[in-house]
């Protein structure tokens, strides 16, 4: 088989296996699906902004080890298989509980949904360094960012039928046991993402065949780049910033309840978050290879003030939505979907680029470990919103963006 025609192969199966993934994680979204089946089970702010604390805090942390451990073997996919699987089964599991125990009582419910979401959340993490490593040495630079809309468009395509089924199933279906079938299918679309990725098998290793450094030398050469490299340290100041942006995701959910959004429409603002993401893919991957990561990273930065902008002017008075409070919400999750997927594809693909071919293992570990504290912010934002209103979130949110553009017009593009 020609080169061409087996970077062609793996395009498809990287694109394919991810399409897969993204409409399985939309049926368990965070700001949405999630946030709503944690806040009717327990009415506690503080536990909604875990939803997406755990998920990013899990997501990122476990990559500091994992990083170490692919570095030093040279081979990655064996952590991809673990991270996949087993998140994938976490989900089996809470769909499980939720349909079989539909009965118990919503503390029990509670502590399941939690600790299989801690656990979905730190599992997922084992996945990030392999993937990244992986489509890295299956796909040219040039395509990457293609790549990405390519799997968030066939994705976002196949969520809206998720969404569909959600909306119908929330609507027929008795609480909790709806958002337990919802949740079903996310596990069935993850466990064909896994199939489908770990099918590929995994392209040569350029890792440096060099002598294996300790846990500590590991650690001590992330100091290093984190000193050294402009690039990177500016990427990961900007990226707490990030964080500290993304602490409000959860309460719009919170806030449009608060204002009288009927929660069993909550399907339709997974809807709205969907197609904004659907939409702009086509526009994300062509800027991000044609104008480049950082200039994809400060137009998205410089999007993600609108959203809290807009809650914020509503708070004080300055704009009234009273009477469309329906189409209020649908706007602001169109947007924040569009400008999410925009980051996820320009973060990803700057990070590839910023990382040396035989250190890229390495450089994922180093980058989520550091960045991890900070998309812990949710969680405090939880505990401002139980003592001084939801409307702090979005206003912190809101400056945290504008800081995070500042920071990334101070990166290069080479």
């Amino acid at each position: 088989m020609s080169d061409q025609s087996e970077d062609k192969k793996r395009f498809t199966s990287v694109a394919a296996a991810g399409i897969s993934f993204q409409a399985g994680s939309a049926a368990i979204d965070s700001a949405t699906i999630m946030s709503a089946l944690v806040f009717q089970l327990t009415g506690s702010s503080i536990l909604v902004g875990a939803v997406t604390a755990i998920l990013r805090f899990g997501w990122l942390f476990p990559q500091l080890i994992v990083g170490f451990l692919a570095q030093r073997s040279g081979s990655t996919m064996k952590y991809y298989v673990i991270g996949a699987f087993g998140r994938a089964t976490c989900m089996a599991i809470m769909a499980a509980i939720l349909i079989i125990g539909a009965n118990w009582s919503p503390l029990v419910l509670s502590i399941f949904v939690m600790a299989l979401w801690v656990a979905y959340a730190f599992i997922s993490g084992i996945v990030a360094v392999p993937y990244n490593d992986i489509v890295a040495r299956s796909v040219p630079s040039t395509l990457r960012s293609r790549l990405l809309a390519t799997r968030f468009f066939g994705g976002g395509v196949l969520a809206l039928g998720v969404v569909a089924i959600a909306n119908w199933l929330i609507g027929d279906l008795p609480f909790p046991m709806s958002y337990g079938v919802i949740i079903a299918i996310a596990s069935v679309l993850m466990f064909i993402s896994s199939f489908v990725f770990t099918a590929m098998g995994e392209p040569e290793s350029v890792t440096a065949k060099t002598a294996k450094p300790s846990f500590f030398q590991y650690l001590k050469d992330g100091v290093g780049v984190f000193k050294t490299d402009d690039r990177f340290r500016l990427f990961v100041f900007a990226q707490w910033c990030g964080g500290a942006v993304l602490m409000a995701m959860p309460f719009y959910v919170v806030y449009a309840a608060n204002a009288g959004f009927n929660l069993e429409r909550i399907a339709l603002l997974l809807g709205a978050q969907t197609t904004g993401a659907l939409i702009s893919n086509p526009l994300w991957g062509w800027w991000g290879d044609k104008l480049g990561k950082v200039s994809l990273l400060k137009a998205i930065a410089f999007g993600r003030i609108l959203p809290p902008l807009v809650i914020v002017l509503t708070a004080l008075g300055l704009f009234s939505f009273s009477s469309d409070l329906f189409y209020l919400f649908i706007g602001l999750f169109f947007i924040s979907g569009a400008l999410a997927n925009g980051l996820t594809i320009a973060v990803i693909g700057f990070l590839m680029e910023i990382s040396p071919n035989d250190k890229r293992p390495a450089y994922s570990g180093y980058f989520n470990a550091i960045t991890a504290p900070a998309f812990l912010f949710p969680l405090l934002a939880g505990i401002v919103a139980q003592f001084f209103g939801v409307e702090v979130i979005f206003a912190i949110s809101m400056v945290a963006a504008f800081v995070q553009f500042l920071l990334l017009t101070k990166i290069t593009a080479s």
